[in-house]
């Protein structure tokens, strides 16, 4: 049952037993408002309906309207001293939250509804007075959930194909209504709109344009930046963690209803860790452009403070942020820093992690973590516990045809020429121990010289000078390497596919 459906059921068994108070939380008044009337309209029972701008109104009776003050309390304490059950409505409600006379006010009308049997329907989206809410029972309207957002995306598609054309399928509009998570009814019909209006229609290609709209509804934190990603955006190798990737996007975009019929739960993300420079920050910009979400970078060792208590309200803040905006791909990058054993060994650094934790393991926003990791050593043992991460992939040196394919890539986008087979194997055996990064350091040398003295100073002897320059790191940092490889062949999933010739298991 859905969130509106669900509270449309409690408000009207409320009604039915003469509650005096409902407390109806929720920031769509429009909604609630809609909402009442069909219950007015089901019980054949008038609804007395209170904004400033219609001033009192009737829901499920008569169209017409009565002025009242500003102030209407004093016309609904004096309408349920004169009558018996009553149902009058105050739509946006303030000035609730606290002790104060308008709160007492309030407080007196309820003794006069509980005494002649009336009831009285607050709309807010402000904490209520412990003492008025006392009266009553409190009902959370929610933004619209999954099957709400398609059931609206349809209406909306009913009434504009005819005028623009639609390329949506019945996968598109699930993706769509995904995508839209955290928006009001209003926003949702605000953003098609706008889609309709720059692009004349609704196209497949276009989808992405949704989530771009978050990042101008909610404030950003200091914490969490927003990343911007090429369209051109290519990631070489990691063959094992894209099939994965290529899965779980299936499950990530699927509705509550068919997760719920196999009990399954959106996936959660993912721990990238391994060698430094192989590609683990590239894999979370390429997740979002391939999803089609926002990227969000999330910089938790910026959220420690000096100040008691600072730090738990900047990580509160921060999460917040995160799953207002989702859908999207938080990435946390060398999570080691910010979450090390050292940080959680203090007390502040204890209650971070707890945060962190409990919303990892608790949040059901539809947020995928890519986490990267230099040294797993350094992070604390609850942060692989299973539920808090969906795998945990280990990311080695490229072995010969990755470093092909990263070679012949990058040879095209920085040099504008295609290598020969010949002159890719003797690359690719020069770059033996590279990583990600190395390989294109050496070949971005290469296009310094390209740049500075033209098409005549490229030579395969500069390619050799340039890659026999570079120390790469399973020779500059052996130990290191070598630890992190025991690691990743024990207690991990391998990112890449194993070939014949004996790299990434050495």
């Amino acid at each position: 049952m859905s969130n509106y459906q669900q509270i449309k059921t409690e408000v009207t068994s409320y009604l039915r037993a003469r509650t005096p108070l409902i407390i109806i939380e929720t920031s769509e008044r429009d909604r609630a408002e809609r909402m009442l009337a069909a219950i007015s309209s089901e019980l054949s029972t008038e609804i007395y309906y209170y904004t400033e701008t219609t001033q009192v109104t009737y829901l499920g009776g008569p169209n017409t309207r009565l002025d009242v003050s500003s102030d209407p309390l004093g016309y609904i304490s004096e309408l349920f001293q004169k009558k018996r059950k009553v149902i009058f409505c105050y739509g946006d409600a303030f000035k609730i939250s606290e002790d104060t006379i308008y709160s007492r006010e309030i407080i007196n009308i309820l003794y006069s509804a509980v005494s002649g049997d009336s009831t009285l329907i607050l709309i807010t989206k402000d904490p209520v007075y412990s003492r008025i809410a006392q009266f009553g029972m409190i009902a959370r309207l929610d933004y619209p959930d999954m099957d709400e957002r398609i059931c609206q995306i349809n209406e909306f598609i009913r009434q504009y194909k005819s005028l623009y054309p639609v390329d949506w399928n019945e996968d598109d509009v699930v993706t769509a209504s995904t995508l839209m998570c955290g928006f009001s009814e209003i926003q949702i019909n605000n953003i098609l709109s706008y889609e309709v209006a720059s692009c004349k229609g609704l196209y497949r290609e276009n989808l992405h344009h949704l989530t771009a709209q978050k990042s101008k509804l909610y404030g950003s934190v200091a914490n969490v930046q927003i990343v911007n990603i090429k369209k051109d955006l290519t990631v070489s190798g990691l063959d094992g963690l894209k099939e994965w990737l290529d899965e779980k996007k299936h499950i990530f975009f699927a509705t509550e209803a068919q997760l719920d019929c196999y009990h399954l739960s959106a996936p959660k993300g993912i721990l990238l860790a391994g060698v430094p420079g192989c590609g683990k920050s590239y894999s979370a910009k390429l997740i979002a452009r391939d999803w089609g979400l926002p990227l969000l970078r999330f910089d938790i060792g910026s959220v420690y403070d000096k100040w008691m208590g600072e730090s738990e309200r900047k990580m509160k803040e921060a999460l917040e942020f995160v799953d207002n905006v989702a859908p999207c791909v938080l990435w946390i990058d060398e999570i080691e820093k910010a979450l090390s054993v050292s940080h959680g060994e203090s007390d502040t650094g204890k209650r971070i992690l707890g945060q962190f934790l409990f919303w990892l393991q608790e949040s059901t926003s539809r947020v995928f973590l890519v986490a990267t990791a230099n040294n797993v050593d350094l992070l604390p043992p609850e942060l692989f516990r299973k539920g808090r991460f969906s795998e945990v992939f280990f990311v080695d040196l490229p072995n010969a045809s990755e470093r092909r394919e990263v070679i012949q890539l990058y040879a095209g986008s920085c040099l504008h020429v295609k290598l020969s087979d010949g002159q890719l194997s003797e690359l690719v055996e020069l770059s033996r121990g590279f990583s990600y990064s190395e390989i294109e350091y050496a070949i971005k040398e290469v296009a310094q010289l390209l740049f500075l003295h033209g098409p005549k100073s490229i030579s395969m002897d500069s390619f050799r000078a340039k890659f026999n320059t570079v120390v790469p790191i399973e020779k500059s940092r052996p130990e290191d390497v070598k630890k992190i490889r025991e690691w990743g062949r024990e207690r991990a999933v391998p990112a890449f596919k194993y070939e014949n010739e004996g790299e990434n298991q050495a």
